[in-house]
């Protein structure tokens, strides 16, 4: 079905030398573009006329589809109202507003809000308020911080160091000192072709007791983990381990951090993953769904006592020491107060959550097409793995993201040589149909 579609008014760059792309192999770009001229709803539009089916939400993040007049016009008319009203000793109605909205929305008992503008920020704004907090407390002695192989919490030193993906890491030094890593929860042989919760795993929790034994409990301020890894691939958390991880912080007087910028607002069908597994962590770190893409925003639920620890000593002196100019700008926050209507007047958790198992098995289908070694889906999300081509890893996946876009008028996501499809909640049962379709086709032309 074509549908109308809008256009940027630059349609044809003159130079694409200027401009150094992010996490991209930007001379295969340059030599062939894959350029975005609009969008709409579940597609976007090539310069050159094309509609393409979203696949990937955009970048995880686009949770209500695109270009939605709601989220729109309420960017322009706050942009028309009140453009910037700077974050520190100042404040607006919609950032308080915005934060009472989420936490209406968050586990109870994680009851504050700090705002930053992506989930890199957000990720090191967790990470400081952690160490802030114990030398608070009186344990500076608090200072390690333990990430998870296979992890991704953005590109900020902190999220890197307790990140686990060795090129986001290896050209960068010796990152930040006191930081070690659990294992991750990844074991094809024991996990391949996992619906949901990989039943297989739940035990590579009390890898963080080894941890301890080594550096000592009055050492370690803090574990961050993803709910379900999607950067490297969707890795789900095997049934009962979030859990384990958080006996373990308790019995040590750990914080437990959820990273949930992607699973955040929806992706796996709640709110935020931490409803769904049944865990309280004391930070969780969100962005992306947010605003659901329109404009930069992220932040961090801090759980009611942390927050409370600070809130101590001469009233006019500043409690945190932390902060970004465009925390909780205006415009995000306009952005922010609208999707979240939109999420709760279309029931997109609730429709994620119906959605799923149909979801599963659609994927599932996809398990005989050639090279497919594993898949792996929860939520609306789903990770397909295909096997290395020539010795040179990643070769098929940046294939088969060329064949998506110019060959199937499909976007999806790759990391290495695994396909990550995550659409957006408004997805119907037949364009689940055929996005699928697409992707079998594309497996095929990289075979």
């Amino acid at each position: 079905m074509n549908i109308q579609q809008p256009r940027s008014s630059v349609t044809a760059p003159n130079d694409l030398g200027a401009y150094w792309m992010p996490f991209t192999a930007n001379r295969a770009f340059k030599a062939t573009p894959r350029m975005l001229a609009g969008a709409k709803d579940m597609h976007y539009f090539t310069t050159d006329g094309r509609q393409i089916i979203d696949g990937a939400a955009g970048m995880w993040c686009s949770n209500a589809g695109h270009c939605r007049p709601a989220i729109s016009e309420a960017i322009a008319k706050q942009a028309a109202t009140l453009d910037f009203a700077p974050p520190f000793q100042f404040g607006h109605p919609q950032a308080f507003e915005l934060a009472s909205r989420i936490v209406g929305l968050a586990p109870k008992g994680l009851d504050h809000v700090f705002f930053c503008n992506s989930g890199s920020e957000a990720v090191d704004t967790a990470l400081k308020i952690a160490l802030a907090y114990h030398a608070t407390k009186g344990d500076a002695a608090r200072t390690r911080l333990i990430g998870r192989e296979r992890g991704y919490h953005g590109v900020g030193f902190g999220g890197i160091s307790v990140g686990g993906l060795v090129n986001n890491r290896k050209l960068f030094g010796s990152l930040l000192a006191g930081v070690d890593h659990l294992p991750t929860t990844y074991d094809r042989e024991k996990q391949a072709f996992t619906k949901g919760e990989p039943e297989w795993g739940a035990h590579l929790a009390d890898e963080l007791e080894r941890i301890v034994g080594i550096h000592g409990a009055s050492t370690i301020a803090a574990v961050i983990v993803e709910p379900m890894a999607g950067s490297t691939g969707v890795l789900v958390a095997p049934k009962g381990y979030l859990k384990r991880l958080r006996e373990i912080c308790d019995k040590y007087g750990i914080l437990l951090i959820f990273d949930e910028v992607i699973t955040g607002f929806g992706r796996l069908g709640y709110a935020f993953a931490a409803e769904r597994y049944g865990v309280l962590p004391d930070m969780i770190t969100f962005a992306k769904g947010i605003t659901n893409g329109a404009v930069p925003m992220g932040g961090v639920l801090i759980r009611g006592d942390i927050h409370d620890t600070f809130m101590k000593g001469p009233e006019h002196i500043v409690e945190f020491f932390h902060g970004y100019t465009y925390s909780a700008h205006p415009l995000a926050c306009a952005a922010g107060l609208a999707t979240l209507d939109l999420y709760r007047e279309e029931k997109l958790f609730e429709r994620a959550r119906g959605l799923e198992p149909m979801w599963a098995d659609a994927v599932m289908t996809l398990r005989n097409e050639p090279n497919v070694v594993d898949i792996r889906t929860v939520g609306i999300t789903a990770g397909i793995d295909l096997a290395t081509k020539n010795n040179a890893p990643g070769l098929r996946g940046m294939e088969a993201l060329g064949s998506a876009f110019f060959d199937h008028d499909l976007m999806l996501r790759v990391a290495g040589d695994t396909l990550a499809l995550t659409p957006p909640l408004i997805v119907t049962e037949a364009q689940v149909g055929e996005i699928i379709d697409k992707v079998a086709r594309v497996i095929r032309a990289v075979a």
